[in-house]
C-alpha cells in the first residue's frame, strides 16, 4: 500500500529541502540516479510523432535534472526552475530570453562584475541599452524606467559592497510602468530571502556557491513565477542551455544539507564581524546582519538570516603592509567564488558608474567558512599584527 503524502507547502522549510524531489529516485535508494544521456528511445511511432512521453532527449530533461530543479523551485517558493552550467550562464540565459534590440534594461549599479561586462559587450552589440542604478534608490528608481524598460535587475545585497536594496519598493515601480523584476539571490542561499514574496518575479542563482556548498562544481540556477516561466522556458531551451548530471547530483547533494550550513556560516560571520568592528585598522564593516550597518534595517525587515559573506573597509594602507597581511594568512586562502566550507579573503576595489565609489581605504571581501570561529579570529589578528609592524 502507497503511503499518503503530505503536502510539502505544509511542511517547514528545513523538512522541505529534503523531502524535495525525492520522487526521482528508484528501487529504494534514497538520492536520484546520475543520468548521462543524450538519445532517448521512443517506444513506437506513435510515440515519437507525439513526443508526449516524459523524457524526450537529454537536453530537455532527465530525472536527474527534473530532481535538482524541482528542489531548487521549492527552496525559492517558486513556480518552476531550471538549472544552468554556471551562475553567469543562468543572468545571461535570463536576460536574453526577455531582452530584444531597442529594449532598455536598468542594472543595479553593484552588479557582479561579469554581469556587467556581459551588458556592455554583447547585450550593446545585440542593441539593448543597459543603465546602471544607485542600488539605494528604492521606489525612487521610478525616474530612470522608460517606455522600453523590459527588466529591473536587482542584486541584494550587491556584490562586494554589501547594499541591501529595497526590492519591494523597486517592484512596485517596476511592475507599474510593465517591468520585470530579476533578482540575484545568491548571497541568501534562496534560503534566508523569498524573491516571490518580496515582488520580483525571477530569481537567479549562482548555485555553484551555497547551494553547491563544496567548491567542487560550477552552477546556476533560474527560478521563475508562472507568468515568466513559459517565457523562460522556450528561451533556456531554444539556446541549448542545460548542465552536466554529475554537477546536478552535486547540486542536489549540497541543497540537501543548505539550511544547516549556512546556520553555522551566519554564526561565525556574525561573531567575527562584531569583532572587526571592534579593531582600530577596519574604518567599515560591511554586512547588513550586523546592527548598526548600513542596511540593517532592511535585511532585518526582508531577510530571515544572513549567509557568510561580508566586506570591510580598512583604513588606508600601503601596498606593502596589504600583502603582508594577505599571504601570511594561514586558515584563509585568497581564491574567487565563496560558499563552500573553506574561509576565503580578497581584496577589492569597486567599480561604479551611477555612484562612483568614494572610499580611500582597501576592501577586502571575507567569506567564513566552516573552520571554528576563535580559529580564523587568530588568523586575522595575526594577519593585523603583520600590516601594523609594515606600515
Amino acid at each position: 500500500m502507497a503511503k499518503s503524502k503530505t503536502d510539502p507547502k505544509t511542511l517547514k522549510p528545513a523538512t522541505r529541502l529534503i523531502a524535495t524531489g525525492r520522487d526521482y529516485s528508484e528501487h529504494g535508494i534514497v538520492s536520484p540516479a546520475v543520468y548521462h544521456a543524450s538519445t532517448i528511445l521512443y517506444p513506437t511511432y506513435q510515440a515519437l510523432k507525439e513526443r508526449k512521453q516524459t523524457y524526450q532527449y537529454g537536453r530537455r530533461g532527465t530525472p536527474t535534472s527534473r530532481a535538482v530543479e524541482t528542489a531548487i523551485a521549492t527552496l525559492e517558493n517558486g513556480f518552476a526552475s531550471k538549472v544552468a552550467p554556471s551562475g553567469l550562464a543562468a543572468v545571461t540565459t535570463t536576460l536574453l530570453a526577455f531582452l530584444k534590440p531597442g529594449d532598455h534594461l536598468l542594472m543595479v549599479d553593484s552588479v557582479y562584475a561579469p554581469v556587467r561586462t556581459f551588458c556592455d559587450t554583447l547585450l550593446k552589440n545585440w542593441g539593448v541599452v543597459t543603465e546602471y542604478y544607485d542600488p539605494l534608490l528604492a521606489g525612487a528608481v521610478s525616474a530612470f524606467i522608460r517606455p522600453s524598460t523590459r527588466i529591473v535587475y536587482c542584486e541584494s545585497p550587491g556584490s562586494q559592497t554589501m547594499e541591501v536594496q529595497d526590492v519591494p519598493a523597486i517592484a512596485e515601480a517596476a511592475h507599474k510602468a510593465g517591468a520585470l523584476v530579476v533578482v540575484d539571490n545568491t548571497w541568501s542561499g534562496g534560503r534566508y530571502f523569498n524573491v516571490f514574496a518580496h515582488g520580483g518575479d525571477i530569481s537567479v542563482h549562482a548555485a555553484t556557491k551555497y547551494i553547491v556548498g563544496h567548491s567542487d562544481a560550477m552552477m546556476g540556477a533560474v527560478t521563475c513565477n508562472e507568468a515568466t516561466w513559459p517565457r523562460f522556458k522556450e528561451g533556456y531551451e531554444t539556446m541549448g542551455q542545460f548542465a552536466g548530471p554529475d554537477d546536478m547530483y552535486l547540486t542536489l547533494r549540497g541543497l540537501r544539507t543548505i539550511d544547516v550550513r549556512l546556520e553555522r556560516h551566519m554564526k561565525s560571520a556574525v561573531r567575527i564581524a562584531e569583532w572587526l568592528k571592534t579593531r582600530s585598522e577596519v574604518d567599515e564593516v560591511l554586512y547588513p546582519a550586523l546592527p548598526g550597518t548600513r542596511g540593517h534595517e532592511l535585511w532585518k525587515r526582508d531577510f530571515t538570516g544572513a549567509s557568510g559573506l561580508f566586506s570591510v573597509v580598512l583604513k588606508p594602507q600601503s601596498e606593502t603592509a596589504i600583502g603582508q597581511f594577505l599571504d601570511g594568512l594561514e586558515l584563509f586562502s585568497m581564491g574567487y567564488s565563496w560558499g563552500g566550507f573553506e574561509s576565503l579573503c580578497v581584496p577589492f576595489k569597486p567599480y561604479r558608474t551611477a555612484k562612483p565609489w568614494a572610499r580611500e581605504g582597501t576592501c577586502l571581501r571575507f567569506h567564513i567558512g566552516l573552520e571554528d570561529p576563535d580559529d580564523l579570529i587568530a588568523d586575522i589578528k595575526a594577519g593585523f599584527e603583520r600590516l601594523k609592524a609594515t606600515s
